[in-house]
């Protein structure tokens, strides 16, 4: 009797063949790949140096048509190794394919920005080693909630769209002598009136005590003052009783400020979420306010209207880089400049030859 077969996945054939660590940043091998990426290749790059790690479901969301049609890309892409990726073991089912950005496509943004590779702060080994992190499943759920806002903006029935999103390194970059925040986004609304909502997110998986989220407002509410913009802090967390126990946690802390309007909070959590569909956008959100309490739930475009403290969007000072003494130009010494979180559009992307 045959008690222990051969997995299946020792059935499968040889690895893709791919170009050694050396020649993948050769001058020779880069000029060849600029022959065959696409916009939306390069976009790719960009995206997953700016955070770190995405899923095959993420990357599906916000750029491809179906999983079939972004699975041959990233093999080839893969082959020529513009990206690397990983699977990480579970106990039931099967974990999606991780990408993380390899040497050609770091390689690949540095030649396009005019760079030396070592300016970008790039290793191979530290992208990689993301695989075996204690704060992998935080980085791809932060990475979730952004992916889902950047497909319902590119949904032909959609009235706003993510215009920015910063990683937790970049927002660690510009306020990690303040606070700390997970991301940072910003969305436009153009119907029935155009607003724009800009917000630290909180991305809470219940790994650590509320009181502990509550201390963080004091460092939001000490960016708000110094820097002169009052930026809310959306929380996103698993499940409603969770919420409860962290609402708690922020409303003590809150009341401990001595401006509590200079730190806007709203929270939410999967379980508020209508139907299957993924879309942080929705009725979910309820502001955290104790002296005007509501049990009503908002959508994300109707927070900017619950805090009327805020000032509107849209001009120079609004730019919290700004306000903290970087410009555009300074911010490339430390790496790229945040890319854009949509996609470029089909009539962009160069042919494939």
């Amino acid at each position: 009797m045959i008690t222990n077969p051969t997995p299946q996945r020792s059935l499968r054939g040889h690895r893709p063949q791919r170009p050694s660590q050396r020649t993948a940043v050769t001058s020779g091998y880069i000029a060849h790949l600029a022959t065959r990426l696409t916009e939306r290749d390069r976009w790719l790059a960009r995206m997953l140096y700016e955070h770190r790690v995405l899923t095959t479901h993420q990357i599906v969301q916000m750029a491809w048509p179906s999983v079939r049609a972004a699975n041959m890309r990233l093999l080839r892409l893969y082959r020529w190794r513009l990206i690397d990726r990983f699977q990480p073991f579970v106990t039931y089912g099967t974990a999606p394919m991780h990408y993380v950005l390899d040497l050609a496509g770091a390689a690949v943004l540095a030649r396009e920005d005019g760079l030396d590779l070592r300016d970008l702060d790039y290793r191979h080994d530290r992208a990689t080693g993301i695989a075996y992190s204690l704060h992998l499943a935080h980085t791809v759920g932060t990475n979730g909630f952004f992916s889902s806002l950047v497909a319902r903006s590119r949904r032909p029935d959609t009235t706003g769209r993510l215009t920015a999103w910063w990683s937790e390194t970049r927002c660690t970059r510009h306020f990690g002598d303040i606070v700390r925040p997970d991301a940072y986004g910003l969305w436009h609304e153009n119907s029935p009136v155009p607003t724009a909502l800009e917000w630290f997110l909180e991305f809470d998986f219940g790994t650590e005590r509320p009181d502990r989220l509550g201390r963080k407002l004091a460092g939001y509410a000490k960016l708000a003052a110094t820097t002169g913009i009052t930026t809310p802090v959306l929380v996103w967390m698993p499940t409603s009783r969770r919420e409860a126990a962290v609402r708690r946690a922020l409303a003590a802390a809150l009341a401990g400020l001595d401006d509590p309007s200079l730190v806007p909070v709203a929270t939410s959590g999967a379980e508020f979420l209508d139907g299957p569909a993924d879309d942080p956008t929705a009725a979910c959100w309820q502001p955290l306010d104790a002296r005007r309490p509501s049990t009503r739930r908002l959508h994300l475009s109707e927070l900017a209207r619950a805090w009327p403290q805020l000032p509107p969007l849209g001009n120079s000072t609004s730019d919290p880089a700004q306000a903290n003494g970087d410009v555009a130009n300074g911010d490339v010494a430390n790496g790229l400049l945040p890319p854009s979180p949509l996609p470029p559009r089909p009539s962009d992307r160069r042919p494939r030859r």
